[in-house]
């Protein structure tokens, strides 16, 4: 897609919001089938996920004009769906809480607006669902750009198009950051093929590290004997470093080890993969062997790692 100036980009924005108010029913005088409008639907949402909450809290929350938002605690006041308690702090502020009318009539307008969505995705295939919603998380988090909460970091099982992901990161990572040429990705690829022709289930496994739905990392846990585990194929995104997705990964290696019955794992890295090294040694592994070696373009140190599971 070619670079757009900042007027096209405006013009997109306003397109799809006009889209997705008209898809989704925003522009509606209520929301879906209730007789609640999107904000008043809104604070509910908030009230029924939350204990005992301010007034102003929800107001700030949501951006609502506080005349606004005084009317519409008036009216659910007055519908029997909220109690009010004034404030100790502040006798002109009120504590907020859902009555048995307010949560039932909140599960209600909730499982309507399940319904609603699930029809919506229902004539989605199950991948053009995933890059649907996606593309929404993707949306959420440039605009919001919540920079005092840190990532969130996910661990998942390897899929299908997974494998390619990983030959293809891993070999370009390395020739940036290291100038290993291109018989790294052979051997990467080689690996991988390995692994996926003779997995075992019971034995192996690969784990994808995920944030914000985006793979930045990868590790695989491989059979070397019977009671001796591999790890293989570290590697994390330069843009996810510094999350402690690395750590992660090798610690969720280290657990799927022990829980497949393995007594000892062991490692092959390169002395020059510092942050690597740093983050086997608090895992627990100790050097055991180094040996010199020409691979990849460039002269190596090998390094082989072990510990006890």
């Amino acid at each position: 897609m070619p670079d757009t100036g900042p007027d096209d980009q405006i013009a997109a924005v306003r397109a799809f919001n006009r889209f997705y108010t008209r898809k989704l029913g925003v522009l509606d005088q209520h929301l879906g089938q209730s007789p609640f409008s999107l904000s008043e639907a809104r604070v509910l949402y908030e009230l029924a996920h939350r204990d005992e909450v301010a007034a102003k809290e929800i107001g700030t929350e949501l951006g609502l004009d506080p005349g606004y938002l005084s009317r519409i605690v008036q009216g659910f006041d007055e519908k029997g769906l909220i109690t009010r308690t004034p404030l100790p702090a502040d006798r002109r502020q009120y504590q907020l809480s859902l009555t048995a009318k307010g949560r039932q009539t909140f599960a209600k307008l909730d499982q309507g607006s399940q319904n609603e969505v699930a029809a919506l995705l229902a004539p989605l295939s199950a991948g053009d669902a995933t890059r649907l919603t996606q593309a929404m998380a993707t949306i959420e988090t440039l605009l919001e750009q919540r920079q005092s909460q840190p990532a969130t970091v996910v661990l998942r099982s390897h899929r299908v198009g997974d494998m390619g992901w990983v030959i293809s990161r891993q070999a370009a990572a390395y020739a940036a950051d290291y100038g290993w040429d291109i018989s790294y990705e052979a051997l990467v690829a080689e690996i991988c093929a390995q692994f996926i022709k003779t997995y075992d289930a019971a034995r192996e496994h690969c784990w994808i590290a995920e944030v914000g739905g985006e793979p930045v990392g990868s590790v695989f846990l491989v059979k070397a004997t019977d009671e001796v585990a591999k790890l293989r194929l570290l590697q994390v995104e330069k843009k996810a470093r510094g999350l402690g997705v690395g750590r992660a990964l090798v610690e969720q290696c280290i657990n799927g080890a022990r829980e497949r019955g393995y007594r000892r794992m062991t490692l092959w890295t390169q002395s020059i993969l510092v942050a690597a090294r740093g983050i086997y040694k608090s895992a627990g592994f100790e050097l055991v062997a180094t040996k010199p070696h020409r691979s990849f373009g460039q002269d190596l140190i090998g390094e082989t790692w072990e510990r006890d599971l």
